[in-house]
C-alpha cells in the first residue's frame, strides 16, 4: 500500500509481504534475460532476514541445475511457509546437515504481486534506493565480442588466395 504524505512515498508492509516479494523476484529471475540484479536482490534480502532471525537456514540440497560440476549444493532457507535456495558459504558445509536431493513435494504458496511492487518492498526493506543499486557486470559483453569477431573475420579487406603456380625466386 502507498500513502502519500508531504510528497514522500511510504510503503507499509509486514514480514510476510517481504517473503512474497522475494518469491516474486526469484520467480522472475528464473526467466529473465539478465537475472543478475534480481538474484542479487534475493540473496541480500535473505541474508538480512537470516541475520535478523526472520528466516532460518535448514540444510543443504543437491542443486537441480549444477553449473560446471556434476554436483553442486545449495542452502535451503525457510521463511514461514516459503522455501528458497541460496549459494552456500564454506561455513554452511561445516555447520548445516546435507538433506540429499530436493523433494518436489513442497510448493511455495501462490502469490499475486507485480515485480515492480516486489522490488519496491525489497529496496525499502534493505534501505537502498533503486537508482543506487547496481550489480557488477563483466566488462566484456559476450554479444558484442562475438559480433566483432564475426565482423573482423568475414568483413576483412584482406583476402587470401592460393597461388596457382608456386612462387619461385629468379
Amino acid at each position: 500500500m502507498y500513502n502519500r504524505d508531504a510528497n514522500q512515498q511510504q510503503i507499509n508492509y509486514n514480514t510476510y509481504d517481504i517473503y512474497q516479494a522475494v518469491f516474486i523476484v526469484n520467480r522472475h529471475a528464473k526467466t529473465a534475460l539478465e537475472p543478475a540484479e534480481l538474484y542479487s536482490l534475493k540473496k541480500q534480502t535473505l541474508s538480512k532476514l537470516i541475520h535478523e532471525g526472520m528466516a532460518k537456514k535448514v540444510g543443504l540440497h543437491f542443486s537441480n541445475n549444477p553449473r560446471v560440476s556434476k554436483q553442486q549444493s545449495d542452502v535451503l532457507v525457510k521463511c514461514e511457509d516459503f522455501f528458497f535456495h541460496i549459494p552456500p558459504t564454506k561455513e554452511d558445509f561445516q555447520q548445516l546437515p546435507h538433506l540429499g536431493f530436493l523433494e518436489n513435494s513442497h510448493r511455495n504458496p501462490k502469490v499475486i504481486m507485480s515485480l515492480s511492487y516486489a522490488k519496491k518492498i525489497i529496496y525499502h526493506y534493505l534501505g537502498i534506493s533503486e537508482k543506487s543499486f547496481k550489480v557488477q557486470k563483466s566488462t566484456i559483453n559476450k554479444k558484442n565480442t562475438n559480433k566483432s569477431l564475426y565482423n573482423s573475420y568475414f568483413n576483412s579487406k584482406s583476402t587470401f588466395t592460393f597461388p596457382s603456380d608456386p612462387i619461385r625466386k629468379k
